[in-house]
């Protein structure tokens, strides 16, 4: 997922990418069958009927599901360069994200060649390619103000056109009333001039300013105080002006309540178009175009049992293709969606996959360290509905997973890469999970779900930090306020390619070059001196300050044990309390002696200084 194209190194941002991004969200949230969440992703607007109007919220998160497939980095937006080969990048692209994502296998070399290690010929890659190219025409781009679909509704143009109405009666009492006091104010600056102009004035006036003759031009800008218009009545009659501004907001404020037009960024296949031939690229060249290719599968997968997707599928009005693709990948019968799948969310739980590859479960990947229980786990996944949820639950509740990390002096000393999974990996939390458990922990966390990306900008030193961008003449120039948008979960932070928010970063966060099959888990110098002298966890330090003495008062044993049940989700040890007791004292007495603060000030110092510290600790970065 992103919220830029990136590309180039404009990287441009994709305004709707967030509904895409919700859905995942709310689909997730509810549960919804994995099978029908591959399906909707891989051909949603294939089970929407065109035209794509007044569309109901089943089928506008059909659509919306399909951002999926507008996911990969793309260069055409930006204009300029090869467009041909911008539009054959975003293809691989998105063959790339397919088959890493869904089929646990690397397929990109095949583009140029037969795979060099697995058995994956290059007219096969190019029959997976027709698979998607009736909806990704290079030679028929949509670009990237075509690719989006209004969820606006009969109803909604009818209630809007009705509030338009309104508005426009209170424009016209406006301009009535407007030439009305524009009138009442020529008049009393006309009895001010001398009689003797007052008529030649006034026709000078009424006449159009194209009409006017020269002696007319001269005369008006003799008597400037005459020039009474639209703009400049303030200057005469300010009560008037207000007036007029009262209508003008009234107007505003109607129009306001007109129904937003909302766009959904998806991908679709022209209804009645017909369908692009794809051609073998000679080493992956398409200006080498060889022999032409039928849609397919790839034939190492279909060994057991044939797939037939058609050309086009006379019963839709699009070609089906990417909707029998994804029936057949979500069949119960494909040899490694399901198996890819719940290899992810053992991953998720482990820290490391059954096979340890989860992009790749080709002869270059890992052999799974537990073949059979792979398969159970996906026989129990697709035989219980695709429920992630369930499956959750199942190893949540296993043995394995409910083991201590500390290693049992009766395991294999054998086992040095806890294969055999005799205890629980001790893991780092994830860089997204970092600044939400301090965000949290300091009672600063925004539970608002869904919306707009909160943006991220540069800030004077270089980094990436949350903000909204205000530069001045090339420089950042007054801060913005956030209004607590800047303390909402991770991920709801714009993910823009070229500006990865550093305290992410710095943790591992995942680059989408084009999409992460697996995340690194580095220990590395920049993540202490990020976590010592990070603005963000400087200021989380002082409101987890203050929340402990907000919830235990001045008593310090009540504040230490306060934090730690914050921190650590237990309470301290008799060791701990006692350390962090004689820390709180000589840390208050040094201040004390350093600075002409009172005691309790000095005290507060100290308690976020502890704060501080907990919020660095292995115990608070690490799952055990």
């Amino acid at each position: 997922y992103a919220d830029s194209e990136g590309y180039t190194d404009e990287d441009p941002v994709r305004p709707e990418a967030y509904k895409y991004r919700d859905y995942v969200i709310r689909s997730l949230n509810a549960d919804k069958p994995l099978d029908q969440f591959i399906v909707e992703q891989l051909a949603g607007d294939e089970l929407v009927t065109q035209p794509y109007q007044n569309l109901s919220p089943e089928d506008a998160d059909r659509l919306t599901a399909t951002g999926f497939l507008r996911m990969a980095p793309d260069g055409t937006a930006s204009g300029g360069g090869d467009q041909n080969l911008a539009r054959n990048d975003v293809m691989a692209k998105t063959i790339e994200i397919v088959s890493t994502s869904l089929l646990g296998l690397t397929v990109g070399c095949a583009q140029c060649h037969n795979h060099r290690y697995d058995p994956i010929a290059q007219a096969d890659y190019y029959r997976l390619r027709a698979v998607f190219e009736p909806a990704l025409n290079w030679k028929n781009w949509r670009n990237t103000k075509d690719r989006k679909i209004s969820l606006y509704t009969d109803a909604d143009r009818e209630r809007a056109k009705q509030i338009e109405a309104d508005a426009q009666k209170i424009e016209e009492q406006r301009k009535q009333k407007e030439q009305e006091f524009i009138e009442q104010t020529f008049e009393r600056e006309l009895a001010k001039l001398p009689a003797e102009v007052r008529v030649t004035v006034r026709e000078a006036r009424d006449t159009p300013a194209a009409n006017r003759t020269p002696e007319q031009q001269k005369l008006l800008k003799q008597h400037p105080s005459v020039n009474v218009t639209a703009g400049s009545l303030y200057l005469y009659d300010s009560k008037a002006a207000a007036e007029l501004k009262k209508l003008a907001d009234n107007a505003a404020a109607v129009r306001a309540t007109k129904p937003k037009e909302e766009f959904v960024r998806a991908l679709w296949e022209p209804a009645g178009q017909t369908p692009p031939k794809t051609f073998l690229f000679h080493r992956g060249d398409f200006e080498q175009p060889k022999q032409e290719l039928p849609p397919g599968e790839l034939t190492v997968l279909t060994s057991h049992q044939a797939v037939a997707i058609p050309a086009n599928d006379a019963s839709l009005p699009s070609t089906g293709r990417r909707l029998t693709y994804a029936r057949w990948l979500t069949s119960g019968q494909h040899p490694l969606t399901a198996r890819v799948l719940v290899n992810r969310v053992w991953l998720h739980h482990f820290g490391r996959g059954i096979v340890t590859t989860p992009g790749d479960f080709g002869f270059l990947g890992t052999r799974p360290t537990h073949p059979e229980l792979l398969d159970l786990l996906a026989d129990e996944f697709m035989r219980n509905g695709w429920s992630l949820k369930r499956l959750h639950r199942l190893i949540m509740t296993s043995t394995a997973y409910r083991q201590a990390s500390q290693r049992d002096p009766a395991a294999p000393m054998s086992d040095v890469a806890d294969e055999l999974y005799a205890r629980m990996p001790v893991r780092r939390l994830e860089a997204e999970v970092i600044r939400d458990t301090m965000l949290a922990v300091s009672g600063k966390l925004n539970p608002k779900p869904f919306g707009p990306a909160v943006p991220v900008m540069a800030d004077l030193v270089g980094q990436f930090v949350i903000g909204i961008e205000n530069l001045n003449a090339g420089r950042p120039g007054v801060v913005i306020p956030m209004n607590g948008e800047e303390f909402r979960r991770s991920v709801y932070i714009q993910v823009r390619r070229s500006r990865l928010l550093s305290v992410l970063d710095t943790f591992d966060a995942p680059a989408m070059e084009p999409n992460c099959t697996i995340r690194n888990a580095s220990t590395v110098a920049p993540q202490s001196l990020m976590l010592m002298n990070s603005e963000l966890v400087m200021t989380l330090a002082v409101e987890f300050a203050f929340r402990v003495s907000a919830d235990a008062g001045d008593d310090t044993t009540a504040q230490i044990t306060r934090a730690w049940q914050l921190a650590f989700a237990r309470e301290p040890s008799a060791v701990e309390l006692n350390d962090a007791v004689a820390f709180l004292i000589q840390l208050a007495d040094y201040f004390e002696s350093k600075q002409n603060k009172r005691r309790p000030a000095v005290e507060r110092e100290a308690l976020q200084s502890l704060c501080h510290a907990l919020l660095s600790a292995n115990e608070f970065l690490y799952i055990q």
